[in-house]
């Protein structure tokens, strides 16, 4: 994983947006001017800004697993000093939740956005797709990739139902936009949209069972680097961000994790946004509006909920014991 500062400041609060690991690269938390959650965020007052960068899968990495990207996220905390604020896009989010179980102290924050946490709370085309199609088939994919899960061939399942509108609809672009900066944005969508990323297939396995058939996270049985993950002991603030015509993940699915988590119900925001799934993270409306939102969330002082295991809380921008 690559470590991608865009902060304006060295100090301060520090945001870490953990990007998807699942089709496209992390362009996608800082796709173009007008289309970039990282540009909201410093939009919105927030100054130290890290994106996770995770690299395409190589043979060598076969057999990486979710705790390795679990470790790593915990590496780049620990660079960055915590507690940092999460920001969880898709399949980064179920990431950036589990992290924030596994290691309470370390997670101030936590946004979590089109993220897959308790799939059998709604239905989307991802999840009816996963259940419908048995285990024996993702192993052949991954045994036609030699043990990785080659993007090319994900994009032929997902691609379609997440470009079924098009770019201009994707990006919410209106028919003000200069017609030359209006063919660069075209371009670069598309370089953007088939430039995928390969997946370990240990990696992949893990998360097409244990997410989406089995539904671990929700249930509690979710192992993360020799812990069972328990969502009941997350007491962090929580903003999540929904779409109503999400293609991969119903807002319910996001959602559910309300009642899974101990965090007051007056320190959790829920939102949702008429659009789709990529809009969440392209959308000029949506990072002009929520987004904005998000990072006045995020800035503002408001008192952590207790955590009995670590019994702190906020004061401001301090953490007491």
């Amino acid at each position: 994983m690559r470590l991608r500062d865009s902060s304006t400041h060295t100090q301060g609060q520090p945001t870490l947006i953990c990007a998807p690991y699942a089709l496209h690269g992390a362009a996608v938390a800082d796709f173009a001017a007008g289309h970039s959650v990282v540009e909201a965020l410093h939009l919105g007052g927030l100054s130290r800004v890290f994106v996770t960068d995770w690299r395409s899968a190589t043979p060598e990495m076969r057999y990486f697993s979710i705790d390795n990207y679990l470790a790593d996220l915990n590496v780049a905390v620990d660079e960055l000093g915590s507690p940092v604020d999460l920001v969880g896009l898709c399949q980064g989010g179920w990431l950036a939740l589990v992290y924030a179980a596994r290691f309470p102290q370390k997670v101030r924050r936590l946004v979590l956005v089109g993220a897959p946490v308790d799939i059998r709370a709604g239905e989307s085309q991802l999840s009816r797709l996963a259940a419908s199609v048995p285990l024996d088939v993702f192993k052949e994919l991954v045994c036609l990739g030699e043990g990785l899960v080659l993007g090319q061939n994900m994009f032929s399942l997902l691609g379609p139902a997440l470009d079924a509108n098009g770019a201009d609809h994707v990006l919410q672009i209106t028919s003000a936009i200069d017609p030359t900066q209006l063919r660069e944005l075209h371009d670069h969508f598309h370089e953007w949209n088939v430039g995928t990323v390969n997946l370990p297939g240990t990696f992949y396995l893990q998360v097409s069972r244990w997410l989406f058939k089995e539904n671990q996270i929700a249930e509690g049985s979710f192992m993360a680097l020799g812990r069972r993950i328990n969502l009941a002991e997350v007491y962090n603030p929580m903003f999540l961000l929904a779409a109503d015509n999400d293609e991969l993940v119903s807002a319910d699915q996001l959602f559910g994790t309300a009642r899974l988590v101990s965090t007051p119900k007056a320190c959790i925001e829920m939102v949702r946004e008429p659009c789709g799934h990529l809009s969440l993270f392209l959308g000029a409306e949506v990072l002009g509006g929520t987004w904005r939102r998000i990072a006045h969330w995020l800035g503002q002082n408001m008192a952590t909920p207790h955590h009995p295991k670590n019994g702190t809380h906020e004061v401001g921008n301090i953490d007491v014991l």
